[in-house]
């Protein structure tokens, strides 16, 4: 999640993947085409909670249902989800319409503390899947790392499940390279656990981290990209079976002024097909307002399990194929912070449609937008 206040930014350090390989695949590549499109207002509010910082969405087809999970860290309001209606008449957005909204709990049935008084029993939710086969949701929440001479809080990221009312029902077992240390390693604060997916059959779980773990080398800079993890866990067992690497693209735009805050990252992913998922890579850079979002097909297929690599750093591995979809730059309008993609209905020639929500950050310089493409196969 893109947030200004909160990031700390750290020196990048130049290394070499000499010995890593990415994987090709010679699957036709699909294309996407903008169909509709919608701005949700800054001042709106629903059921007494401040709209904004819908940071995932996930369509529940049965019901005609989309879950939008917002990172609200119980500053604004507790942290929440909300269920919402998109009538989508003739490939167009007629209307959006929030349906309610549902407070997150945490292990012992209690709200998620406020970020900026009580830190170590906060939440920052950043995407959410539905399970049909169970009627619960998965959510993510990124933890925090943030070490300084006023305040030291060390926060492990989670996945959790939980039923349609924000109890709590459990969540997997992180891997140690998931879990927050005071030492550079293991996860970077603000850049971990950020997509979620299930596959078709929702028996595995994929999830990635934003940024790369500090021992897999350097942030992404305008020159490289760096490399991050992505995870795959059994949904029934709640365990980690396989970790695959990843090669971030480099910063899309230098930062004005130079040296300022810039980033890429990983923002979303959503099962495509069979070890296929489509990613959001997702650049900021000071001084431009409009972000720099790419999707890419992703390919598990030929790529190393590293599970077992305590770095990707001078391994023979082979990272996830990708192939680059869609620039959001190409579309000639203006693309804000997107962390949220989910298929939704089909359209009326049969083709998927796919949706995209982003993040306003709870900032009124930063739009609230909801995207509708056609994916052409």
């Amino acid at each position: 999640m893109r947030k200004l206040l909160f990031l700390a930014v750290f020196p990048a350090f130049l290394f070499s993947c000499s010995n890593l390989k990415q994987t090709a695949e010679n699957n036709a590549t699909p294309s996407l085409k903008l169909i509709s499109s919608i701005e949700i207002p800054f001042e709106e509010t629903f059921q007494n909670t401040k709209v904004g910082g819908l940071s995932g969405i996930d369509y529940d087809a049965k019901n005609d249902l989309y879950y939008l999970i917002c990172d609200d860290r119980s500053v604004f309001n507790d942290s929440r989800f909300y269920t919402a209606k998109i009538n989508l008449s003739e490939d167009k957005i007629k209307s959006f319409a929030f349906q309610n909204v549902t407070y997150l709990k945490d292990e012992t049935e209690k709200a998620y503390g406020n970020w900026t008084t009580t830190p170590t029993t906060s939440a920052d939710p950043e995407d959410m899947r539905y399970n049909p086969k169970t009627n619960s949701l998965i959510w993510s929440t990124e933890g925090a790392r943030v070490i300084t001479a006023e305040k030291e809080v060390l926060e492990n990221p989670s996945l959790n499940f939980m039923d349609l009312k924000g109890d709590f029902l459990g969540n997997v077992t992180l891997p140690e390279n998931l879990k927050m240390q005071k030492l550079e390693k293991g996860p970077r604060n603000n850049g971990t656990l950020e997509g979620i997916t299930f596959d078709k059959k929702y028996k595995n779980i994929y999830t990635n981290i934003e940024e790369p773990l500090f021992e897999d080398g350097d942030q992404a800079n305008t020159s490289k990209g760096g490399l991050i993890r992505l995870y795959q866990f059994d949904a029934k067992t709640k365990k980690n079976t396989a970790q695959f690497g990843y090669q971030l693209e480099p910063i899309a735009l230098e930062p004005n002024p130079k040296g300022a805050f810039a980033v890429n990252g990983v923002s979303a992913i959503q099962y495509y097909g069979k070890n296929q998922l489509l990613v959001v890579e997702r650049s900021y850079s000071t001084g431009t307002q409009a972000c720099t979002v790419k999707i890419f097909l992703c390919d598990l297929k030929k790529a190393t399990d590293v599970k077992n690599y305590p770095s990707l750093q001078n391994q023979e591995l082979k990272l996830a194929s990708k192939k680059l979809i869609l620039n959001m730059d190409d579309l000639g309008i203006f693309i804000d912070n997107i962390e949220g993609l989910t298929f939704g209905p089909k359209l009326t020639n049969g083709n998927p449609s796919l949706i995209f929500v982003s993040d306003n950050n709870f900032s009124d310089k930063q739009k609230t937008q909801v995207l509708v493409f056609e994916l052409v196969k």
